[in-house]
């Protein structure tokens, strides 16, 4: 049985892993049914715990890749090589990225991350090997997009979880195919869990409806499309450019190319709202809610969340913004 390699962070390609003969698998958290551990550690927010939950009890998994993201992933690292006997590789992705020393610095840490698959009964592939490897990926990504309007709102982003955590996606509409009603909003922010996909149900109910899921696990995080030239002489560069050089995020210095995506997305979609989702503990979306209020030409709801962002007191914020907008 092929090994599995888990992982959250979006800047772990799947074609790396993939390529090295080992199964990738961005994991889905459910806070509702993972948190088995007692207790949650110092230093570590309630997502990272659910993250290292799931991480030590997946079935077949080989090993777990945390990146160095935030501080609290830094932490979970370190406790689960202290308590578990499941190799742990801890990724550095640099915050700064405009430069090429922190590109090389990031194919490096690709490098040592194939070194450690190896090392784990993988194998190294060559260039056509990770080629072609990136080609499916980049085919399926392409069927994913295309299913925008097609699938439901809800439905699309659960399409895009399951990818990242199998591979493929079920792209079939479950019934006839949705007329878009309500405002058209965005959904900005950091990872949604399993149980937290009701938040469409929520806004749709509201009278909204999210035509840009710009969450971590939503489209905002799918790598740019390659370039199918570059890719035949320097696959491992144009990976790098696709994730590393291209996904937008808040923890990036600077973090414009956040805004920039958003400007862009904002304005073809039509958008006439933004729901910034963000946990009450992510101090690095917290940061960002002012600034993205200045910067934001239409109306911003900020959203912090527990572990449960749907009590009665999440839907009444949700609509009290819409009926704003309306």
């Amino acid at each position: 049985m092929m090994n599995t390699l888990v992982y959250v962070c979006p800047f772990v390609p799947a074609e790396w892993v993939a390529a090295h003969g080992m199964r990738p698998c961005r994991l889905l958290l459910d806070a509702a049914k993972e948190r088995s551990l007692s207790g949650v550690p110092s230093g570590v927010c309630p997502y990272a715990h659910t993250f290292m939950s799931r991480a030590l009890f997946e079935a077949d998994a080989a090993a777990i890749v945390v990146t160095t993201l935030c501080d609290q992933m830094r932490r979970v690292a370190e406790l689960i090589a202290r308590s578990s006997e499941l190799p742990v590789f801890l990724m550095n992705v640099p915050s700064t990225w405009q430069t090429s020393t922190a590109q090389q610095l990031y194919i490096a840490e690709l490098k040592r991350l194939g070194r450690f698959m190896v090392r784990l009964g993988g194998k190294s592939p060559s260039r056509e090997q990770l080629a072609e490897v990136m080609r499916e990926y980049d085919t399926t990504r392409s069927r994913i997009r295309a299913a925008r309007g097609v699938l439901s709102a809800r439905h699309y982003s659960e399409a895009i979880a399951t990818f990242h955590r199998k591979g493929s996606a079920d792209l079939a509409p479950p019934g006839a195919v949705p007329t878009p009603r309500g405002v058209p909003l965005a959904l900005v922010g950091g990872p949604l869990m399993a149980n937290h996909f009701q938040v469409f149900d929520v806004i749709e109910k509201a009278g909204g409806h999210v035509v840009l899921d710009a969450t971590e696990t939503g489209e905002r995080t799918l790598p740019t499309p390659f370039d199918r030239r570059q890719l035949a002489d320097d696959p491992l560069m144009e990976l790098a450019i696709a994730y590393f050089g291209s996904i937008p995020d808040a923890f990036r210095r600077p973090n414009s190319e956040l805004y920039r995506w958003l400007k862009r997305n904002v304005t073809e979609r039509d958008v006439r709202g933004l729901i910034l989702r963000r946990y009450v503990w992510c101090d690095t979306w917290h940061a960002e809610v002012q600034r993205m209020r200045e910067w934001a030409n239409v109306p911003l709801l900020d959203l912090d969340i527990g572990d449960d962002d749907h009590d009665s007191r999440t839907a009444s914020q949700i609509q009290s913004f819409l009926a704003m907008l309306k």
